[in-house]
């Protein structure tokens, strides 16, 4: 899948079993979880609540470029919060989210300008652009 001018700096491997109420581990022993259905009392988290997690650290090391890129530093205390929904419509299941960001201190057009810019260069987010109705909330 590589083409002339790509790079491939990391490949993440995971093993996963019995789907969403089975369990998942990386070939480094890093990742070993067991897997419940969303809304669930089962023992494990959801593929859901892993994509949001990864999402979210993904989005904010995008933040830290974006920023950098505006000769502007994150604040320390930024975070986000980031909702995935499972939705279910005729056509199927399908994904909804949001990503509720914090950039306290930071004048309201610099932070926006940072979002977009994370936006456009998270992989996550370049991803699922155009195949899931997402929100990029500055709260």
């Amino acid at each position: 899948m590589e083409t002339k001018n790509e790079k491939v700096l990391y490949t993440a491997v995971t093993h996963t079993t019995g789907g969403r109420t089975g369990e998942s581990k990386s070939s480094d022993g890093k990742l070993d979880i067991i897997l419940s259905s969303p809304g669930s009392n089962g023992p494990g988290t959801n593929p859901e609540q892993l994509f949001a997690a990864g999402w979210s650290a993904c989005f904010i090391g995008a933040m830290g470029k974006a920023a950098s890129n505006l000769n502007v530093k994150l604040p320390a205390d930024h975070y986000v919060n980031t909702e995935v929904d499972l939705v279910s419509g005729d056509d199927g299941y399908s994904l909804q989210a949001r990503l509720n960001i914090s950039l306290p201190g930071l004048d309201r057009e610099v932070a926006q300008s940072i979002i977009e810019g994370a936006a456009q260069t998270c992989p996550y987010s370049k991803a699922i652009s155009g195949n899931v109705k997402t929100e990029y909330k500055l709260i």
